[in-house]
């Protein structure tokens, strides 16, 4: 939403409400940031260790919230891409891409173009990488769509190069644990789903924090490392060609003894 908003905005004196008195859309004039303390729940993971020395991405949590190891939730719902609209069906993307998915709070805000166009001026990057990218907010194709056609010097998306998903009834959102049920919008959630459908990365900003796309990338370029090289994992920062580590307490001092 919009979250971060330009000059014109006033941050209230109760620092959980940010105004744009600007604004034309009334829905918009007035918008409270959930506290931390209204953050996910604390959820219990049991996690057993693999008998073979091939690790399992799978962990079976004590939830059916859709935590990370757990099958994404799967939907479908109009989107627009192309400036045409289309259906999205996730599952459909099983066994044949990873999928970055990401949620924002509302079209023809502030913070919201300027990740939405980041990561559509590097699909590219994430189709080299068998890698699909899918926008969703509350907002209504026909929303979306006019988004798309206004040009990015006016605050617009311009053509994207992949869809944008419309959540009307607000189901996708709740069952990704994004919604903020009193204002009817997501927070900035993003999950790096598996070709096996699994949900293997996410993060939730609030909503005035932007994301980034390096660090999404880089995520997904390490969850991809260690599913192709599952007796190795990691380490903070990883990138592609730098050395990983063996999980394993003698294995492991090679690396340290390097770094």
């Amino acid at each position: 939403m919009a979250c971060s908003a330009p000059s014109a905005s006033l941050l209230s004196p109760n620092p959980n409400t940010l105004f744009s008195p600007k604004f034309s859309s009334p829905r918009l004039s007035s918008l409270s940031i959930p506290n931390a303390s209204n953050s996910l729940p604390k959820l219990r993971t049991s996690l057993n260790r693999p008998s073979s020395s091939r690790r399992s991405f799978v962990v079976r949590a004590s939830s059916e919230l859709p935590l990370v190891g757990n099958s994404a939730p799967d939907f479908e719902a109009e989107a627009v891409f192309d400036q045409e609209f289309i259906k999205v069906k996730l599952s459909e993307y099983i066994g044949k891409k990873y999928v970055i998915l990401f949620f924002y709070p509302l079209d023809f805000t502030f913070v919201c173009p300027t990740e939405i166009t980041a990561f559509s001026d590097r699909h590219a990057e994430f189709a080299e990488l068998n890698t699909e990218i899918l926008g969703v907010s509350v907002d209504s194709v026909f929303s979306h769509l006019a988004w798309v056609q206004t040009d990015r010097k006016s605050g617009g998306l311009g053509d994207l190069n992949y869809p944008l998903v419309s959540d009307v009834t607000k189901s996708i959102s709740k069952s990704y644990n994004v919604l903020i049920p009193d204002q009817g919008i997501a927070l900035r959630g993003l999950f790096i789903i598996d070709k096996e459908g699994v949900i293997q990365h996410s993060t939730i900003n609030n909503l005035g924090i932007g994301r980034s796309v390096d660090e999404t990338k880089r995520t997904l370029q390490a969850l991809q490392y260690v599913q192709e090289n599952p007796d190795e994992v990691c380490p903070a920062g990883w990138k592609p060609g730098e050395k990983s580590m063996k999980p394993d307490p003698k294995l492991s001092k090679e690396y340290f003894a390097a770094v």
